[in-house]
């Protein structure tokens, strides 16, 4: 007998990624658009497996019902796991998965590739180019080569930064609470403070899970350390940076610029096509304002090779859900 699964808030990308993996043949996918969330939670009735990514509501009060529906199974096909009330899934007896592991390339080259973007102001000549607009006038970006970057954070994808950064012929300093030596020895990259790191860099690159010590980790005293000039990257989560003491330090031209894939209150926005709506996130539409941020909405994660690692762990585990087996390693919350 097959699983079923009630899969929310999907986009074709999840569909495609799941439905050509492995083993999904033997899976009922129940692909639904929306989010999940208290209204939506009756959507997973009959289901034995509910998948969500990172804006699903999965609450106390949603957990219950979903075990009062007879869900056994939360798989979250993302790493982050803040909107899950771990509390109540253990008192209910609800096993939670996520993905620990795909591909952290995927990320660290979209960060580069906002670096490059945002220095060069490739953002800016694009659209230029379009209006017939072949001037040069404002679009100076600097050298990579000979300048300084600090990376917070040298996980897998922190580490692959650091390595690129270090092949552009940048200086690389980090700072990570368990600093990997070897590593660093290995590719000429020095650990230091947060304070050294965002006072000495001219890109700062955050790659850190978000946790109540990194929550605002760039705040007004870090933007106050960072040279006027330095770029801040974010492809991590958007609640290490306050976006209010950010706005504060471009106003004021205290930073060089900004490039964000995560935002604050990213939720209800960023995922969604709001083209033909008005932008109710006041801060959010003042970001959009000044020339030198760039902001993409959350795709980092967005290669093939990213997606099929998704999906494959995440059917894996719905597959031994069924057969009665261990779930992945490390994947059990």
């Amino acid at each position: 007998m097959n699983t079923t699964v009630a899969m929310y808030d999907t986009k074709p990308y999840d569909r495609e990624s799941f439905a050509r993996v492995a083993g999904a043949e033997s899976i009922d996918w129940r692909f639904l658009d929306f989010r999940l969330g208290p209204d939506s939670v009756h959507a997973a009735a009959g289901a034995q497996v509910v998948c969500v990514f990172v804006s699903d509501d999965a609450s106390r009060s949603v957990l219950e019902k979903l075990a009062g529906l007879g869900v056994r199974l939360l798989a979250l096909r993302c790493t982050g796991f803040n909107k899950v009330d771990l509390a109540a899934a253990k008192e209910l007896g609800l096993p939670v998965t996520r993905v620990t592991y795909y591909s952290p390339y995927a990320v660290a080259e979209h960060t580069i590739a906002l670096i490059l973007a945002l220095n060069r102001k490739l953002h800016r000549a694009f659209n230029r180019i379009r209006e017939l607009n072949f001037s040069l006038t404002g679009l100076e970006g600097f050298d990579l080569h000979g300048k300084t970057a600090g990376v917070f954070g040298t996980g897998r994808i922190g580490r692959i930064v650091a390595e690129l950064l270090k092949g552009f012929g940048m200086r690389v300093l980090a700072y990570d609470p368990y600093p990997a030596t070897d590593w660093a020895a290995q590719y000429g990259i020095v650990f230091t403070e947060p304070q050294t790191l965002a006072r000495e860099s001219d890109i700062v690159s955050l790659h850190v899970p978000l946790t109540p010590e990194t929550k605002h980790l760039i705040r007004r005293e870090t933007l106050a350390l960072m040279k006027p000039t330095a770029i801040l990257v974010n492809v991590s989560r958007g609640q290490l940076i306050d976006t209010t003491a950010l706005i504060q330090a471009l106003k004021s031209r205290r930073l060089g610029g900004v490039a964000l894939d995560v935002y604050e209150e990213e939720e209800g926005v960023f995922f969604e096509d709001l083209s033909g709506q008005v932008l109710e996130d006041d801060v959010l539409a003042r970001l959009l304002t000044f020339p030198n941020v760039l902001i993409t909405s959350h795709q980092a994660f967005l290669t093939r090779e990213a997606l099929n690692d998704i999906a494959c762990v995440t059917v894996e585990n719905i597959r031994r859900l069924g057969a009665r087996e261990p779930f992945l390693e490390g994947t059990l919350l």
